[in-house]
């Protein structure tokens, strides 16, 4: 069985992934695991400006030190009015004070009010946002391939729902008025960012790893 490790210790991303790869670990005989199970795991900085740019710093770096196939990923709002703001800064939003030794859920309250507060004045109709996710494979080999998906939607008033994380309370997609945080597991994998840049790095997965005959 081929082990995939993937380049977070978010345990809401790891179980995430799980759910949306499902079929392709199934096909693939893949174990997948996370980054904070695995020894000597290098904690890699996001010094770069663009998702793609850093899902590729951490997967080639991942592959490199484990000598196993890595897959990492970059997400985060883009609010139209803040001009694509908080982007590649998204989980640090609220300042490095948030990140260091702090309870994630810690971090994603101080993320999310600081992002109400900077619009607390922009109209409804001009609220408008996208969450982005860049998904990227690393083999030790050196073989790199990346992908992207991206789901529109709006910025609501208040945080709304619990089945969610960082900025799911306050997101709406397009032609719905429920939160990502008020969706199923189900539900979300379905429309979101990370699914759409995950189902897309799937067929990926089944071309790269699988079994030689």
């Amino acid at each position: 069985m081929t082990r995939l490790v993937l380049a977070t210790r978010n345990e809401h991303k790891v179980h995430e992934l799980r759910q949306i790869l499902a079929d392709t670990v199934e096909a693939l005989r893949l174990e997948i695991v996370g980054a904070g199970d695995i020894d000597g795991a290098p904690e890699v900085p996001e010094t770069e400006v663009t998702f793609l740019g850093n899902a590729r710093l951490k997967a080639v770096a991942l592959a490199e030190a484990t000598g196993m196939p890595a897959v990492a990923d970059d997400s985060g709002l883009a609010v139209d009015v803040l001009g694509g703001s908080p982007g590649v800064f998204s989980a640090r939003w609220s300042g490095s004070h948030a990140g260091a030794g702090a309870a994630r859920a810690d971090v994603d309250r101080a993320n999310l009010a600081l992002l109400l507060e900077q619009v607390a004045d922009v109209p409804d109709e001009h609220r408008g946002a996208a969450f982005v996710c860049a998904a990227v494979l690393a083999l030790p080999g050196g073989r790199v391939e990346g992908v992207e998906g991206r789901v529109t939607g709006r910025i609501v008033r208040e945080p709304r729902g619990t089945n969610g994380f960082g900025y799911d309370p306050v997101f709406v997609p397009d032609g719905d008025r429920r939160t990502l945080a008020e969706y199923t597991d189900v539900e979300k994998n379905a429309i979101s960012h990370r699914g759409e840049a995950f189902r897309a790095l799937a067929s990926v997965l089944r071309e790269v790893l699988a079994p030689t005959t």
